[in-house]
């Protein structure tokens, strides 16, 4: 992972599918961040009635390399602005206000993000998509407005992509897929009925299957060869549009495309040169037409 801090999100979201020794541990680390960021790992062990092995195993439970990159994360927390703001919106405050509450609380999503980005995964999911010889992005709702941008990234630098809102429409394409191909499921819960179908589908095909969902467990996550993840931050009770996770999913789909230009620089540069110059050459022949 890239980010030194999200530790104390990694254990409140993980904290339910954690065994009982582990969660006394994240309890008590939850309840006491800034005690805990200068113990050893028998002094968390001995204050959490647990032990010190105990602690190790919530450290790999988490993915995390041991017990002190989970205190530099949580220090990293520690070291940020306290939330003093309410962010719902509420009736007819001025636009100054909801300037400030939109734009903080889009903040708060991008950078949780990035901090639960796994670069293994990350890593997995740019070599699968550099050699799959189709990938196809799956999601609904909201979700579904991710894939669109997706596939409409991918396709400008050449890759063979396409994308469906619609399970009947998924299900035929990803019928006739193969192990050489990509199925990308998107969905902010993990709990989506159509994606976790489309996914278990591409099970059966044999093709790389790959997950973008909140962070934590969850029945699409847990079917998914590859998991991303984004943050868990709930949405304002206003703002139920799934305006936050839509954010976080675009942000991610963004650092994914450009690992993979990363990759194949030279040909990715040329693609998006071809299709640059074929819109502004279309919109140049439309102007002029207009102006007959």
């Amino acid at each position: 992972m890239g980010i030194a801090s999200g530790g104390l999100v990694l254990l409140s979201e993980m904290r339910e599918t954690l065994p009982p020794s582990e969660q006394k541990i994240a309890d008590y680390i939850l309840e006491n961040p800034e005690k805990t960021v200068g113990m050893t790992v028998s002094e968390l062990g001995e204050l959490s009635q647990t032990s010190g092995a105990a602690v190790t195993r919530l450290c790999k439970s988490l993915k995390l390399k041991g017990f002190q990159e989970l205190k530099l994360r949580i220090n990293g927390d520690l070291g940020r602005k306290v939330e003093t703001i309410d962010r719902d919106i509420k009736p007819n405050e001025p636009v100054s206000i909801t300037i400030q509450k939109v734009t903080e609380q889009a903040v708060q999503t991008l950078l949780e993000t990035a901090e639960l980005i796994d670069s293994q995964q990350l890593e997995l999911a740019v070599k699968a998509i550099v050699k799959a010889n189709n990938i196809h992005f799956f999601g609904v709702g909201a979700s579904g407005i991710s894939a669109i941008d997706a596939q409409q990234k991918f396709l400008r630098i050449h890759k063979a992509s396409t994308v469906s809102t619609d399970l009947h429409m998924g299900a035929t394409i990803v019928a006739n897929t193969s192990k050489e191909d990509v199925v990308f499921g998107i969905s902010f819960s993990g709990n989506t009925f159509e994606v976790e179908k489309i996914l278990e589908l591409a099970n059966e095909k044999g093709a790389t299957t790959i997950s973008l969902t909140k962070y934590g467990q969850s029945p699409i996550s847990q079917i998914s060869d590859i998991q991303l993840y984004t943050s868990p931050t709930r949405e304002a009770n206003f703002r139920s549009g799934a305006t936050s996770s839509r954010l976080a999913q675009l942000h991610v789909m963004d650092i994914l495309f450009m690992s993979v230009a990363s990759k194949q620089f030279d040909t990715t540069i040329t693609y998006l040169d071809s299709t640059r110059e074929a819109i502004e050459d279309i919109q140049n022949q439309t102007f002029r037409k207009k102006k007959k």
